[in-house]
Parts: structure tokens; C-alpha cells; sequence
């Protein structure tokens, strides 16, 4: 198998994803949204869906630095901004970071990573509530098949409309899109310290482990066919614990049962209940 096989029909999926943003934040109640614009691919194709879904006035981006953060994904954040006409607020996250950091040994990378992911969201949800915006979600789904983000971080967000495309497939609609090549080719990085990098966090490339993933969950192949296709046992075992580790971070905190109907078990979403006026 080949990453081609990944391929989709980009214009069917940006229709598809256009409606779901107009439909979901419509059905609570808001109009607007705000999302964490990080210069990266994934929060530009977000964007970009967001302005088509809603138009640009209805969008507001949030850059929101570290003293630490590469001076190149603010421009590439501000290269979007530009591009789709909607209004960017730069906040920076040091000093409440720093807050955090007084506690935390300097070499405690992970511990500190997790600071400012959270952070990050609490500006995000802070806007939300000063504005009356909904928060959109820029996780794709490679991130969220092995755990490759930050629980109530970077994953944290009402709607996400790109939690079902692997990180290949963001590529393609990406340049469907017309997202400023620069973005969809550089390095992908969390920039949540200096030269980091997805890939080296992850010890393999995006394109490998979307086409095991793709063989995993759309194919359901069994572990022998899949080897049969030169991936190495190693790598699909340690793929393989990835996913099943990190189930906790792909669901709603799981409830103890005692009632008849329970949030997040048998009562799920209010579809039968009137809609809310």
C-alpha cells in the first residue's frame, strides 16, 4: 500500500465540512468561533473551513506565544489572517507560564509541554466566554489515534471538524484549499519547545503511521497481512499500544453507572428534546 491510497474527494469532504461547522455551532446557539491559530497546517485548514462555513466575520484567530516559539509560526499564523481577512488577537502565554515553570525542573520537557498546551486552551476558553464564541478544535486524527496531544490541551474543543482525516489526508485538502504552500511543507511542530518537531517526538514520520493506522482501523487487516505489506513488527506493535494506551484521551470522563439514564451512556446527545430557543 502507498499513501495514495489515503486519497479522498477533497471537494466532497469540504462540503461535508462546511455544513457540519454552520450545522454544529448553529445548533447551540452561537455564530461565531474562535480557534488557536499556531501557523501550523492544521489550525490553517481549520481556519480556512471556518471562514468558507461562516464567513470571515464570524472567525477569530488567537496566536498565542511563548517567549521560546519559533518567530516563523507567528508569521505563517499571520500569513492566514491576511489571507482570510478575519481579525487575530496575539496574546502571549509567558507569563502564566512562567507562574507554572517556577516548579518545574527546566529538563522536564513533557511536564512543561503540557503547561502550555493547557494554557494555551485557557486563553481560548477565556475568549469564549468574552465573547460568546464557540471553540473549534484543530486535532487531526492521526494526533488523536495515538494520543499525540495534550488532554484538556491542545485536544480540548466543542466541534472539531478535522478529528477524522489523517494527518495525509490533511495535506491534500490542505492544497485543495489553496493553503500557502509554505505552511502544508514545513516541518510539523507543537512549538512547545525550541526545535521540536512531531516527528522526532513520534521516532517515525507522519506518512508511515497513517498507512499502518489506515490499515489498522479502515481495512481492519489482520497483523500478519499488514506485515505482509513491509512494516515491521516492532513498529506495528508499538503503534498498536499507542492507540489502545491512549483510548482514555479519545473519550468523555467515564461515569460510574446508577440511574437509568446516564450522561455519556444511555443519555448522549438531547436530539429529542425540543430545540433550545
Amino acid at each position: 500500500m502507498k499513501v495514495d491510497d489515503l486519497h479522498l474527494d477533497y471537494p466532497m469532504v469540504e462540503d461535508i465540512l462546511k455544513r457540519f461547522l454552520r450545522n454544529e455551532i448553529r445548533k447551540f446557539g452561537f455564530t461565531s468561533l474562535v480557534l488557536g491559530l499556531s501557523g501550523g497546517i492544521d489550525s490553517a485548514v481549520v481556519c480556512e473551513l471556518a471562514v468558507r462555513a461562516l464567513g470571515a466575520e464570524h472567525v477569530l484567530g488567537l496566536m498565542m506565544p511563548y517567549q521560546s516559539s519559533s518567530p516563523e509560526s507567528l508569521e505563517h499564523a499571520g500569513l492566514m489572517a491576511t489571507k482570510l481577512g478575519i481579525r487575530c488577537e496575539e496574546i502571549s502565554i509567558t507569563p502564566a507560564v512562567e507562574a507554572f515553570f517556577a516548579s518545574v525542573p527546566k529538563g522536564e520537557l513533557l511536564r512543561r509541554g503540557n503547561i502550555m498546551a493547557r494554557t494555551r486552551m485557557v486563553f481560548l476558553y477565556d475568549v469564549s466566554a468574552r465573547d460568546g464564541r464557540l471553540v473549534v478544535g484543530t486535532s487531526n486524527k492521526t494526533e488523536l489515534l495515538l494520543g499525540y496531544g495534550t488532554l484538556f490541551g491542545d485536544m480540548a474543543s466543542a466541534v472539531n471538524p478535522i478529528g477524522d482525516l489523517y494527518k495525509s489526508q490533511i495535506r491534500g485538502l490542505a492544497r485543495h484549499l489553496g493553503i500557502p504552500e509554505p505552511l502544508i511543507v514545513k516541518s510539523p511542530s507543537a512549538d512547545l519547545w525550541e526545535g521540536q518537531s512531531d516527528e522526532s517526538d513520534l521516532g517515525f514520520s507522519y506518512e508511515a503511521v497513517d498507512l499502518l493506522l489506515y490499515m489498522m482501523l479502515e481495512k481492519r487487516m489482520e497483523k500478519q497481512a499488514i506485515l505482509a505489506e513491509g512494516v515491521t513488527e516492532a513498529f506495528y506493535d508499538r503503534v498498536r499500544k499507542m492507540v489502545v494506551r491512549n483510548q482514555y484521551k479519545r473519550m468523555m470522563p467515564v461515569i460510574a453507572k446508577i440511574s437509568s439514564r446516564t450522561p455519556g451512556i444511555d443519555f448522549r446527545y438531547a436530539r429529542d428534546w425540543q430545540e433550545v430557543t
